[in-house]
């Protein structure tokens, strides 16, 4: 497979996740708490930088290199947040004044974008299952393999 073909299959699997959480908001009212909206802002950053990798990489290949690099960290990124929302912030009543919180009101997303940024639950009142599996966890292991999928992507020439 090659590194464009990586970096897309990236992109739109990213795309897909947050495809999937809206659905899972808008459609059967799964409310999302502060550390789930920062992991779909961290899905769509990993989508546009993919993305603009495969843009760049015809005009200066080194760049898609760069891409899956910029990638796979916030990938890893991705995984200390789904990590965090599982073990200790699903754990706690709330997840007011945490980073996640902190950082989207900071940015005005959850203002300005409610409908894919908004904070509408709590953490503990977020932890949903999809097939038996927290919904944390699902995102902690597509951050996973989207990680080892970046670090590919930068090692090809």
């Amino acid at each position: 497979m090659t590194t464009n073909r990586i970096l897309h299959v990236m992109a739109v699997l990213c795309v897909a996740a947050v495809a999937v959480a809206l659905v899972s908001q808008h459609v059967f009212d799964m409310r999302p708490c502060a550390w789930c909206v920062l992991q779909r802002l961290v899905f769509l950053a990993i989508a546009a930088v993919c993305w603009l990798g495969v843009l760049a990489g015809r005009v200066a290949p080194g760049l898609r290199r760069f891409a899956g690099l910029l990638a796979a960290l916030l990938g890893a990124g991705g995984m200390v947040a789904a990590w965090y929302q599982y073990s200790v912030a699903a754990q706690r009543f709330s997840c007011d004044m945490t980073f996640a919180d902190r950082f989207m009101v900071a940015s005005g997303l959850d203002a300005g974008v409610p409908w894919l940024f908004g904070i509408f639950a709590s953490c503990l009142d977020a932890r949903v299952e999809l097939l038996g599996v927290e919904y944390a966890l699902w995102g902690m292991g597509l951050f996973a393999l989207l990680t080892v999928m970046a670090l590919v992507a930068a090692a090809r020439r």
